[in-house]
């Protein structure tokens, strides 16, 4: 499905709700299917959160998961200290170039069983369930936090519980606390001092309902929507003002692009600051990867520059989105530099118009580009993507006032 993508709007009023996290979402699956008197409320309805409760609560003997990568991570983890049950883990074509081996390499340590189907370090991957009893494990801190989370997330059922060794500079800490902070709501016991994590075993927990905040990372559109209009006042819910998600961290962020945050209850409304005096910016992503697309494209229909950096992780995505990013944005206009963890973007007034974004497969591209819609008419590849996270996406902008048609 091919998009166009315009909108002659002056002034945009609008109010959203989006749906629940997706990393809380997968997280509390994943508590959920350990303990099963858990209760969820307000969960994502993605693909990634539906092909995760569908893979923890079948029987199948193969499990695709297709291009959900916290979905293959959380469940390499969680079928392996799954004592009996034997499956093969598989995923896309793409999936199956995402490495896994670090993750691997830390569960064989405590005793697991995981052998690789085809290449060495990639999935798919065939998981012989066991019973745990090692508790001390080292990781390398420095690929994805997710290797972490999904290590923590089983540890209350492993008879010992978890000492976490982490190697290196430590990736995404915001997603690291969420983990923590969700075992915590479930009185496990844990902590975090230095380089070293531990949680302690817990077979059982108290029967409760947990209640999944909106995406952060689904509201990084409106902010760009917000900053991007010639005035606008979005009105987005559910949100925490003290959140677990890093990606909170966009009330920060986009201060600096001219967007004024007000928290009232569980809503947040985006406001565009008049006579704004727009600089370059220079941000430092580590703790919050997932939104540089949204950031550097927000800057280009802004004409002002940024240098982000702390990217590493974007390689191994979807796809590798810095590269993708390079591509696209050029065919904007744009003067774009990227390097293995880094972007620079230079300030330009200049956008070309009626440009054809292609997505690679990757919910974000198609979502982080969108926005631009409010400076030039643009065309969105393979837009059906964004079901991968967030559904609604398209509905929602019409409902702003976009005009989106479908073309050939």
């Amino acid at each position: 499905m091919k998009l166009l993508l315009q909108s002659a709007l002056s002034e945009i009023n609008a109010a959203i709700k989006i749906t629940g996290s997706k990393s809380e979402t997968n997280r509390l699956l994943l508590l959920k299917a350990l303990f099963p008197n858990i209760t969820l409320a307000n969960t994502s309805n993605s693909d990634d959160s539906e092909v995760m409760e569908k893979a923890l609560t079948g029987s199948d003997a193969i499990v695709d998961i297709h291009h959900a990568g916290t979905a293959m991570r959380f469940l390499t983890a969680y079928y392996a200290v799954n004592e009996g049950r034997e499956v093969v883990l598989t995923g896309s074509s793409r999936m199956q170039e995402r490495p896994i081996k670090i993750l691997v390499d830390a569960l064989e340590q405590l005793g697991a069983f995981i052998t690789y189907e085809k290449e060495v370090g990639y999935p798919p991957i065939r998981i012989k369930g066991q019973k745990i009893t090692a508790s001390k494990v080292k990781l390398a801190a420095n690929v994805s936090s997710q290797y972490i989370s999904a290590l923590l997330l089983v540890a209350p059922k492993l008879e010992n519980g978890l000492e976490l060794t982490l190697e290196g500079e430590i990736t995404s800490i915001p997603y690291i606390k969420m983990t923590l902070a969700l075992l915590n709501d479930l009185n496990i016991q844990t902590s975090f001092e230095g380089n070293v994590i531990t949680v302690a075993p817990k077979p059982a927990v108290k029967t409760k309902e947990m209640t999944v905040e909106s995406d952060w990372s689904s509201a990084s559109y409106y902010f760009s929507i917000a900053a991007l209009a010639d005035a606008a006042s979005i009105t987005i819910s559910s949100y925490k003002e003290n959140s677990l998600q890093g990606d909170s961290d966009l009330v920060n962020l986009y201060k600096a692009m001219g967007v004024k945050s007000q928290f009232n209850g569980n809503q947040l409304t985006l406001t565009k600051q008049a006579n704004f005096n727009y600089q370059d910016v220079t941000f430092d992503l580590n703790n919050t990867p997932d939104i540089a697309q949204t950031i550097v494209v927000t800057c280009l229909g802004l004409g002002i520059g940024c240098h982000l950096t702390g990217l590493h992780t974007l390689k191994i995505k979807e796809t590798d989105r810095l590269e993708a990013l390079r591509i696209e944005l050029t065919k904007l206009g744009a003067n774009i530099s990227v390097t293995n963890d880094s972007l620079t973007l230079v300030a330009t007034k200049e956008m070309n118009s009626n440009v054809t974004i292609a997505t690679y497969n990757d919910h974000r591209m198609a979502m982080a580009f969108a926005p631009l819609a409010l400076r030039v008419p643009i065309f969105i590849e393979n837009a059906e993507v964004v079901s991968k996270s967030y559904p609604d996406f398209w509905e929602d902008l019409k409902r702003i006032g976009f005009a989106i048609e479908e073309t050939v």
